[in-house]
C-alpha cells in the first residue's frame, strides 16, 4: 500500500486530500491511507498544507528536505480550480521574532488564479 500511495503522490501535478486519495483506491481502508501518510510524514517523504479549503492536502517533500523552518516554501490555493500547489521555488520570507521566541512551524498559503485556470 505505500508504495501505492508513494507512486500516486509522486504524480501529481497538486496537493491532494485524504478523501481525493481514498477516491483513487476504492478497495483501500480510510485508517490504512490515514497511517500510510502519517508514517510519510514522519519520515520526511511528505508534508502537509492546510490552505483554508477545510481539507488538510499533501505534497512530497523535495529530495533535500528535512521540514525544519529554512526549508519551507510557499503554497498557492487556485480560488477557480481549489487545487494547492507547492511553490517550492519561492521560500517563506524569513520572519524576525521577539526575543525569547522560537520559530517551529510557519504555513504560507497565497491564493489567486493558477496559470491552467487563467488561460
Amino acid at each position: 500500500m505505500r508504495q501505492l500511495v508513494l507512486d500516486v503522490l509522486s504524480k501529481q501535478k497538486a496537493a491532494i486530500s485524504l478523501p481525493e486519495l481514498e477516491d483513487m483506491f476504492e478497495k483501500a481502508d480510510k485508517a490504512t491511507l490515514y497511517r500510510t501518510l502519517k508514517t510519510f510524514e514522519e519520515n520526511k517523504l511528505i508534508h502537509h498544507i492546510d490552505d483554508g479549503s477545510g481539507a488538510v492536502k499533501y505534497a512530497l517533500c523535495q529530495e533535500s528536505c528535512e521540514c525544519e523552518p529554512e526549508d519551507l516554501h510557499v503554497h498557492f490555493y487556485c480560488t477557480v480550480c481549489q487545487k494547492t500547489f507547492c511553490l517550492n521555488d519561492t521560500p517563506v520570507p524569513s520572519i524576525n521574532l521577539p526575543k525569547d521566541f522560537s520559530l517551529e512551524k510557519v504555513n504560507m498559503v497565497v491564493s489567486g488564479i493558477c496559470a491552467s485556470c487563467q488561460k
